[in-house]
């Protein structure tokens, strides 16, 4: 697990502002521009011109630079990431990993769904600062980025400045492809969707959550009456403006028994989808007060996983399976099987040593590992010669 925030502590020079900062360990960078970054390096001097430097210790700098000394956690940080400075507090927040594939701005914490299992338990707050932030780092985020993604609470809640967003990342990040969360819900506005679709975005992909082929059922997982019927207008009118579609599926007790059924009602009325995702729970957010109402061992419904995947491969639908562990699925699933936990959140159990499949396996959500997982974990082991015989 990699933490994306600490504090860094202030060593000496002036008291500097809130700043959204590229690193930067380039000591032979124009003048001009070292404003814009911030210096990161373990050498004894730190040239003068940029807006804060991050050092190991004490070190050689001209009084006008604010010194700050990362946290054991963050230092990981190096050229070419991008992070939130607070120069009164010290606090620093890993916007952007160089290299990382697994980038996501989180752009709201604002939802007009209240989901049982939502990861990111949605606030009745002003946060639009998180959206200015994300068009400024559009602007940092090195070109040659090959992904990038945003999230929420629901980012088109914004309407325009959401579209301008996408616009934006089309004109600084013109071969990023950019994964976008969504409930999918505004998009049941037509004029909406043929907005984002005038933006010609070469590679962007809305991912949408069905949660069920049942409204009511749906609409219960989500907390929020009609949401079915809307998502699903949503989805249509998204690929009748021409835009790519992922329909993501979060497997949990309130989901489990219609899985089947449901990917059933993609296949005849959204074959048209381009990808579908059946998702493990992640233990988070508001996942952990309703954990009784949610959690089933993976282990347990493998046949039916296997089954839905089954219906989505008839079909011709792509389909992977994430969040999941190799050793609680069945084989027959395994050529669906992705590795999608984001680097920053993935951690393996004590039961995952000596897997000789750890390589190809996902692990956990590091929540997971606190909280609750599969009690069949267990480690793959490679047959011996003897045995074999």
């Amino acid at each position: 697990m990699i933490k994306l925030y600490g504090k860094a502590e202030k060593l000496a020079g002036p008291v500097v502002q809130t700043s959204v900062l590229p690193l930067t360990s380039n000591q032979a960078m124009p003048e001009r521009l070292r404003s814009r970054y911030a210096f990161i390096s373990k050498e004894a001097v730190v040239p003068p011109g940029f807006a804060a430097a991050f050092v190991q210790d004490v070190v050689q700098a001209d009084e006008t630079t604010a010194r700050f000394k990362l946290p054991a956690e963050l230092l990981y940080l190096k050229e070419g990431d991008i992070v939130r400075l607070n120069g009164s507090t010290g606090n620093v927040h890993t916007l952007f990993r160089k290299g990382s594939q697994h980038n996501t701005v989180l752009l709201t914490e604002q939802c007009n769904n209240y989901c049982l299992m939502c990861s990111q338990p949605p606030k009745n707050i002003d946060d639009s600062w998180l959206m200015d932030e994300a068009l400024q780092l559009l602007e940092l985020i090195p070109v040659g980025t090959q992904h990038l993604g945003f999230s929420g609470g629901e980012p088109t809640l914004y309407g325009q400045r959401f579209i301008d967003l996408i616009q934006r990342a089309k004109n600084f990040l013109p071969t990023t492809h950019l994964d976008v969360l969504s409930n999918g819900r505004a998009f049941h506005d037509l004029a909406f969707a043929r907005a984002l679709g005038a933006v010609d975005h070469p590679n962007c992909t809305i991912g949408i959550p069905i949660y069920s082929d049942d409204p009511v059922r749906h609409d219960y997982v989500v907390q929020s009456e009609g949401a079915f019927d809307e998502t699903v207008k949503g989805i249509l009118n998204l690929k009748r403006a021409r835009q790519k579609v992922e329909i993501r599926i979060v497997i949990h007790r309130q989901t489990i028994d219609r899985l089947v059924q449901t990917c059933e009602f993609i296949a005849r009325n959204l074959i048209f989808v381009d990808h579908v995702a059946l998702m493990g729970l992640e233990i988070t957010g508001f996942t952990r007060a309703n954990l009784d109402k949610l959690w089933i061992d993976p282990y347990e419904y493998r046949d039916t996983l296997s089954q839905a995947v089954q219906v989505l491969n008839a079909y011709g639908i792509r389909s992977s399976i994430y969040n999941h562990q190799l050793c609680v699925i069945n084989r027959d699933a395994e050529s669906n099987y992705t590795k999608s936990i984001s680097d920053w959140k993935n951690e393996y159990v004590d039961a995952c040593e000596g897997c000789t499949r750890a390589n190809e396996c996902g692990g956990f959500f590091s929540s997971s590992k606190q909280h609750k997982h599969s009690i069949h974990i267990k480690p793959f082991v490679q047959a011996t010669a003897l045995e074999t015989c």
